[in-house]
């Protein structure tokens, strides 16, 4: 399959991207920075002008995008907004937009996060986001024309980063990384839809 991974620069794509070429699969990363090609999931344009570039692809995974921590006391409906742009509402548009330039029965794996289900201090705007993503993956795996597919992983923190992440969530328990790649080739290579998988160790 042809497939754009879009974050796979990242924690959990430099170690995606490679288990899906040793598959077989012919991976395009995309990235803000880095990659093939290049795309900021703040700005439609950019989204739209990445899929001119791919031409059609059989599957899309977006593994980018992490919000960012909050004060619940001095949280805004302004900040709640700005820390959607990318994470929800651009994951958003890779669906949105993706589906007029994708292969038929194309997939979309989308990520969020334990915030949805296991409310922590000083996320208040990550546990809004993954709870609109997993709304949004119920409603657009009844929508997605052409026989397409969508499914949204919600990690808890990742083994790999639990370092850099560890003191703002004591307690938490991590999720391997290998066990994390095996959801994501799940989502890609089976026929699952409209699938919340919560990788929470």
């Amino acid at each position: 399959m042809k497939i754009v991974v879009v974050g796979g620069a990242g924690t959990i794509g430099r170690r995606l991207v490679p288990a899906l070429r040793s598959s077989g699969h012919h991976v395009i990363v995309a990235g803000r920075s880095s990659g093939d090609v290049h795309v900021d999931l703040g700005s439609p344009a950019t989204i739209e002008s990445m899929y001119r570039q791919t031409g059609a692809v059989d599957a899309v995974v977006c593994v980018a995008a992490h919000g960012a921590l909050d004060e619940f006391a001095t949280l805004t409906s302004g900040a709640l907004y700005e820390n959607m742009r990318a994470k929800f509402f651009g994951q958003a548009d890779l669906v949105l937009i993706g589906q007029r330039h994708c292969a038929g029965g194309a997939s979309f794996t989308l990520t969020s996060g334990i915030f949805a289900d296991h409310p922590w201090p000083h996320v208040t705007g990550g546990g809004v986001i993954s709870g609109a993503l997993h709304s949004f993956v119920l409603s657009a795996a009844v929508e997605l024309p052409r026989g397409m597919r969508i499914n949204v992983v919600s990690p808890t923190m990742v083994a790999d980063s639990a370092g850099a992440f560890a003191q703002h969530f004591p307690g938490m328990r991590s999720v391997a990384m290998d066990e994390l790649v095996g959801h994501y080739l799940r989502c890609v290579e089976g026929d699952d839809t409209g699938t919340v998988i919560r990788a929470y160790g």
